[in-house]
């Protein structure tokens, strides 16, 4: 699949708008009136009851595919919106490599275009992770839209190598970039999410433990209270 980095649609050529709609790639969209659509207001119904172990557990009935594939849109559209807000703060300059604190560092590779891993900065990381798991999403033949079609047998590992790589733009936010958060007053929304992210991982299995440690710290503390 061809990698294409394309600043002209990031975060920056949309300043005009108000803070809370920016986002650093363009929203990725389930189509109305589908069964998808039908799942992601289900899953915003029962977010709202405030039980996040409820909350992200299968729906009675509902395909496992299905509900990992409507909740990893979800979340790549939240990480979007969150990214979107500190990429001020996110430059070659502040960030030269991807990392997340001082132990865990991040290099590119997407095994198509560039398969030997490489060292580059946090925004041009993100740029390509974020525009990586767009490409993924709109592939009909791995994200199938409509009703009938089936998900291919590698779903699950995609879907987990996605919410794996989504993992580190969470992990780099709150290690790099947690100040302008405050600042920001984004701090209950970046918790509520993650915190959201972590249950639905945990809930299916889906990112190895080895993956979390840079926030396994906070993970225990999000978490601790919901056991």
């Amino acid at each position: 699949m061809e990698l294409k980095v394309s600043s002209t649609r990031s975060f920056r050529s949309q300043r005009s708008g108000s803070r809370s709609s920016k986002t650093f790639k363009p929203k990725k969209n389930i189509p109305e009136g589908s069964h998808q659509y039908e799942l992601l207001k289900h899953a915003e119904a029962t977010l709202g009851s405030g039980n996040l172990r409820t909350a992200v557990m299968l729906p009675e009935g509902e395909d496992l595919n299905e509900w990992v594939a409507v909740n990893t849109v979800d979340f790549f559209n939240q990480i979007n919106m969150l990214y979107g807000t500190i990429t001020d703060f996110c430059t070659e300059e502040s960030c030269p490599v991807m990392s997340a604190g001082p132990k865990y560092e991040y290099h590119w590779a997407d095994g198509t275009n560039i398969k030997k891993p490489i060292k580059c900065s946090a925004p041009k990381y993100i740029d390509y992770l974020m525009t990586w798991v767009q490409d993924q999403l709109d592939d009909e033949t791995l994200f199938p839209s409509k009703i009938g079609v089936p998900f291919p047998k590698n779903f699950m590992s995609v879907a987990k190598t996605i919410l794996k790589r989504l993992f580190r733009v969470y992990a780099h936010i709150y290690h790099q970039h947690f100040d302008p958060v405050i600042q920001l007053q984004e701090e209950a929304h970046l918790n509520t999410s993650f915190k959201h992210f972590i249950f639905f991982v945990q809930e299916f299995n889906l990112i190895d433990r080895r993956e979390l440690a840079p926030l396994q710290e906070l993970i225990e503390k999000l978490t601790s209270k919901d056991r």
